[in-house]
């Protein structure tokens, strides 16, 4: 039986950037039509760059495509979609102010009628509100306009760039069924993705990428998350951390009856009250968007808490300024590290300073940074967090996503915190930059610091905290220890059924 002619063959390539840093060195991919097949790597290991050049959003330095049999160039994102190719990216590229149908209908010459693309959301099962402002809806909602799109473009090639990212379980399964239905209507998949569990389930065929370059192709069946690992980081990785009996001290983070608003006015956090002790790991666990972000917010000066108190060992810091909050000893690993971690457009020096850099040590006459000490400060955080950077002069938008967080993480680490909030700290990252941040967080635990951890993953609260807390509609349905507790029990609390009555079921 003759083998189908693949959809893409990339040959060779190879990206090379101004500044000299060595993106790809001579990739071959080959993506098959029916096909669901998963490009792994860490971070920084070439995967979006590699999809950018076949998508025509970056030219390769060399290197040949060849698209259903014919060589192509392609110089633009429109071109590719000329050809078939089509890429949602990692950072949704949607109109906040504007519907979903506007959205979807935006640059076409001659836009579909609503009837079409109802067709078109019937038969891919991409429920989507049609006449809906983008930016009021969920992260997993705005991910479905964005293939809609490609869609209603005619694409045969649907690239997705780390999709679940930011999304819940339940939207992931709904994700995944989805890419299953256009996969047997012939429609050709390349996912993107570092999430071991994730690219087992869904994937046909893997390519694992290690620094620029094609470590191996296997076929779903044959590969396991051990393989898998050892492909992408070229060592055997460690799944379950050894974890140490907790020590707990005096309260580090005293949260008291806490009130906060949402942005829409209504209430978020509803009369949560938290402890959380030194040498100890509390957890927050729940489906995102029960008032996680506001509740972290208030705690760490970003948003105004109406009515409770938040006390650091003891003192009441209630609505103190970040600034004031890092000075009394709280570091913030936001979940955001684009919109609240960094600045994009500064260096990795500059990022690196970010809150303490007014710090004497940092800064001179008529608050002039000194950049001996800026850069002494930041080659310790590359160094000591394994920070992949061009330069320390590059920007942070050079950075891969994982390393812009181990960025943030380093720095905010770096400042010698009492108390560490933590939220969703290991969002985008590789399985050995998981493994590292994890170890480093069960670190600060070990020398008697306070931390939160805010993560929608549950495998990882599970696996790192002391105590449980889950929240639900803004309230605390009940604080648990993760060894007296089963799975079921906390489903359950993230549903909105207390502690105790959830234990009786």
């Amino acid at each position: 039986m003759a083998v189908e002619q693949p959809v893409v063959v990339m040959k060779n390539i190879v990206k090379v950037y101004p500044d000299g840093t060595i993106a790809l060195r001579g990739v071959d991919f080959e993506l098959r039509r029916g096909e669901i097949h998963c490009l792994l790597g860490e971070n920084g290991a070439g995967k979006t760059t590699l999809m950018k050049i076949l998508a025509g959003i970056l030219r390769p330095t060399s290197g040949e495509i060849i698209v259903k049999g014919r060589r192509v160039v392609l110089r633009s994102a429109a071109e590719a979609l000329r050809n078939g190719i089509g890429m949602v990216q990692q950072h949704l590229a949607l109109v906040p102010v504007m519907t979903v149908y506007e959205n979807l209908v935006l640059g076409l010459k001659r836009p579909p009628g609503r009837e079409e693309i109802e067709r078109l959301v019937e038969q891919t099962g991409l429920s989507v509100p049609l006449d809906v402002p983008v930016e009021s809806l969920s992260f997993g909602v705005r991910q479905r306009v964005e293939i809609l799109k490609m869609l209603l473009r005619r694409v045969d090639v649907l690239i997705l760039d780390e999709p679940t990212t930011n999304l819940t379980p339940r939207e992931v399964e709904v994700l995944f069924s989805t890419l299953r239905r256009l996969r047997g209507e012939g429609k050709s998949i390349v996912f993107v993705s570092h999430k071991l569990r994730e690219v087992l389930e869904i994937a046909d065929r893997i390519t694992v990428l290690r620094r620029g370059r094609v470590v191996g192709v296997v076929g779903a069946r044959e590969a396991t998350p051990q393989l898998l690992a050892r492909m992408m980081v070229g060592r055997d990785v460690v799944f379950r951390i050894e974890k140490p009996p907790a020590r707990p001290g005096p309260p580090g983070l005293v949260v008291e009856n806490l009130w906060v608003r949402g942005d829409l006015g209504g209430w978020a956090v509803k009369g949560v009250s938290l402890e959380v002790r030194r040498g100890e790991i509390l957890g927050l666990a729940g489906v995102e968007g029960n008032g996680q972000r506001e509740l972290v917010e208030a705690i760490t000066g970003l948003r105004r808490a109406e009515k409770g108190r938040v006390l650091i060992d003891g003192k009441d810091v209630t609505n103190w300024p970040p600034g004031r909050l890092y000075r009394e000893g709280l570091s913030h690993i936001p979940e955001d590290r684009r919109a609240l971690g960094l600045v994009l457009e500064m260096s990795v020096a500059e990022n690196s300073v970010l809150g303490i850099h007014r710090w004497n040590r940092f800064t001179a006459v008529l608050g002039r940074l000194v950049y001996r000490e800026v850069y002494r400060h930041a080659e310790s955080i590359v160094k000591r967090f394994e920070v992949v950077a061009p330069s320390l002069d590059a920007p942070a938008k050079h950075l891969s996503g994982g390393n812009q967080q181990k960025l943030v993480a380093g720095r905010e680490l770096s400042k010698n915190p009492s108390v560490i909030v933590a939220a969703q700290p290991t969002r985008g990252l590789d399985v050995a930059a998981t493994e590292y941040i994890r170890r480093l967080l069960l670190d600060l635990r070990s020398k008697g610091k306070a931390v939160l951890l805010v993560s929608s993953d549950l495998d990882e609260v599970l696996q790192l905290s002391d105590r449980v807390a889950v929240i639900y509609e803004g309230r605390i349905m009940g604080v648990v220890r993760p060894e007296e507790t089963s799975l079921e029990q906390i489903g359950l609390m993230m549903g909105g059924i207390e502690a105790q009555e959830a234990a009786r079921r």
